[in-house]
């Protein structure tokens, strides 16, 4: 069969096993040639680590310079009647094949990263056949519902405001059209919910279970990933739901910190940058902004994608001959190229001039909707779309 992408509003429906084995080897091939990792982490879990920021930390970790052996834990689904399966899936199958080339571990745990099975799973991987303990989890789940480990009951987050509803321009990438769309005000619930779903408490719980289970290395160090950005997203991402659970994500490094500091460990949140990835496209009024900061850190030289962020997160920030540098607020910054004065004033000015008729000019929509179908294995010039798959073959790779 031949594969065409299938993209609903801001959803792909499927992937192409191809062009994700395309998108394994460039970030590998990148990290090999960038700034390497030094003194970096050996044994790493990671939570979330089929996709985004989580696949790219895997990346950068076994092949920019530590060479790390690797447990990922991800949710995904393979090949079935309906239809050819995720493209996390097959960026597991992949990463997997290359990091074992490489004469490394990558253990991957396809399943519910939130269920106790899947923790005693891992655990029992880690003390039987991963050398009995790790130096590095990384904690990289996205999702938008998480059970209650007491009821079973799903808390589901809400993308809303705190305070007043904000109006703006949004991108339906299935037809290529700006479109205006409203985000409504949170209740107290749903602000709970999303905290519950968004916020620290399951990054906490892991640690905890891991701590207790004895297979946590002295000198561990954990780390989880946020967003802040530029003020003209405040309204939508900061003030929002969205924010109030990363301010919750922040305060529960702290508490981590705190706890591991009796192993020599260390927690720390990441601020990263703006990017496209399967979880940002979901943020209503957010995309004028990337497409606008997409074009100006072009501009500039500065743009990063999610791998380049990771080799640099690790190699300059959180593996380096001194203490992790960190802002009042103990956060690391890996966005500090994002929030440049020059960088934000230019961004100002372009988002002022997007309209549902230029935007595709104004703002870099190429390479916004360039970087969505590559997270899915398309657009890819490597890749020739027109060669058939053969259905039977992707039913036997196993991640």
């Amino acid at each position: 069969m031949i594969i065409e992408p299938i993209v609903k509003g801001v959803v792909a429906r499927n992937s192409h096993p191809a062009g994700c084995k395309q998108a394994i080897l460039n970030q590998i091939n990148y990290v090999k040639t960038a700034k390497p990792i030094e003194s970096g982490a050996q044994k790493v879990l990671i939570l979330g680590a089929s996709s985004g920021f989580g696949l790219a930390s895997r990346v950068s970790l076994a092949f920019g310079g530590a060479s790390a052996d690797t447990i990922g834990v991800s949710f995904e689904r393979g090949p079935s009647d309906k239809g050819v399966g995720s493209a996390g899936w097959y960026n597991n199958i992949y990463f997997r094949e290359q990091a074992e080339q490489a004469g490394l571990i990558a253990k991957n745990f396809v399943g519910d990263a939130f269920s106790p099975a899947m923790r005693a799973q891992v655990i029992e991987y880690i003390r039987a056949e991963f050398g009995g303990k790790v130096d590095l989890v990384v904690y990289s789940l996205a999702t938008g519902i998480r059970p209650n480990p007491e009821t079973g009951e799903m808390w589901r987050s809400s993308i809303k405001t705190v305070g007043e509803p904000v109006t703006g321009p949004t991108i339906n990438i299935e037809t290529d059209t700006m479109e205006q769309m409203t985000v409504g005000t949170a209740t107290e619930q749903e602000i709970i919910d999303t905290e519950k779903v968004m916020g620290g408490e399951d990054w906490e719980s892991w640690i905890e279970i891991l701590s207790e289970a004895g297979v946590l290395a002295t000198g561990c160090k954990t780390l989880a990933y946020s967003y802040i950005g530029g003020k003209s997203t405040y309204p939508i991402y900061h003030q929002g739901t969205l924010g109030r659970a990363k301010t919750h994500l922040h305060t529960t490094s702290d508490k981590l910190n705190e706890k591991l500091s009796a192993i020599g460990g260390s927690a720390h949140v990441s601020v990263c940058k703006a990017l496209v990835t399967k979880a940002s496209v979901y943020i209503p009024a957010f995309s004028p902004y990337i497409l606008a900061l997409y074009k100006v850190m072009k501009q500039q030289g500065t743009h990063e994608t999610c791998i380049e962020q990771m080799q640099r997160l690790f190699s300059e920030r959180v593996y380096t001959s001194g203490v992790t540098p960190i802002d009042s607020e103990r956060l690391i910054r890996i966005d500090d190229w994002e929030l440049d004065a020059s960088v934000q004033q230019e961004v100002d000015k372009l988002i002022a001039k997007i309209t549902p008729d230029n935007f595709a000019e104004v703002g870099d929509y190429e390479g916004y909707k360039t970087e969505f179908m590559q997270l899915n294995g398309f657009g890819f010039a490597e890749v020739d779309y027109q060669t058939r798959v053969d259905f039977d073959s992707l039913t036997q790779l196993q991640p």
